[in-house]
């Protein structure tokens, strides 16, 4: 099964409603948010990293990048590195490299949801397995259905 239908069949179980769309590539979530005719700050982007516990999934605007001194200091550790890209697939197998949706607990990997993108956006669009497909869903619901722990640790890029 792939992301895109993981994802699809995790929303439709939950009830959550949402919009599937499919757009040409797009390698960034900036580019996302071009294709989409959408602003940058409701494009969910997620990155993966590793900290001294483990691997971790951190989801931002597609506008900031990760603060991460405030990254360590949330979790306690001195050192967070970014996943390799065999690391990424090793864990997202059924994604794109760099493609994987913002679904951490549907791989055992926690969430870290950056407050601006919890607080500011009320629907998020977000890749779903691969570089053309992109989902919709409400903030509300992503929030309830992964859990994540919301707190600062992005500096938006300047317009």
């Amino acid at each position: 099964m792939t992301a895109t239908e993981t994802v699809e069949n995790y929303l439709d179980s939950n009830k959550v409603q949402f919009v599937h769309r499919k757009h040409e590539a797009a390698a960034t979530a900036h580019q996302v948010a071009v294709k989409e005719h959408i602003p940058d700050h409701e494009v969910a982007k997620t990155v993966v990293f590793h900290a001294g516990s483990g691997f971790g999934m951190a989801v931002l605007p597609a506008d900031c990048d990760i603060d991460f001194m405030e990254l360590c200091n949330k979790l306690g550790t001195a050192k967070v590195r970014l996943a390799t890209e065999e690391e990424l697939a090793a864990i997202f197998p059924d994604s794109e490299t760099g493609a994987m949706p913002p679904f951490g607990n549907l791989y055992a990997i926690p969430v870290f949801l950056d407050r601006r993108l919890a607080e500011d956006a009320v629907v998020i669009a977000f890749n779903a397995g691969t570089h053309r497909d992109v989902i919709y869903i409400g903030t509300e619901d992503y929030r309830r259905l992964v859990n994540p722990f919301v707190f600062s640790f992005s500096r938006c890029k300047a317009s």
